[in-house]
């Protein structure tokens, strides 16, 4: 289920953990890689995002804070 644009939701994948749409990459991954000093766009070359899903990690995490 998606619940908010890009983040997906399912008890199936990585036990409901929010992931970044059509894969099995949590939006804590996203999220720990850019704390930690990655650009957006080596986040993106790292786990083959694009830009908007990015942001929305990005804007999932700071409607969730």
């Amino acid at each position: 289920m998606e619940i908010a644009p890009h983040i997906n939701v399912d008890p199936a994948i990585c036990s409901g953990t929010p992931v970044i749409t059509g894969t099995r990459i949590q939006v804590s991954i996203v999220i720990g890689s850019l704390a930690g000093g990655m650009s957006k766009e080596e986040v993106m070359d790292a786990y083959g995002l694009t830009k908007a899903q990015i942001e929305g990690a990005l804007a999932y995490a700071t409607n969730r804070v």
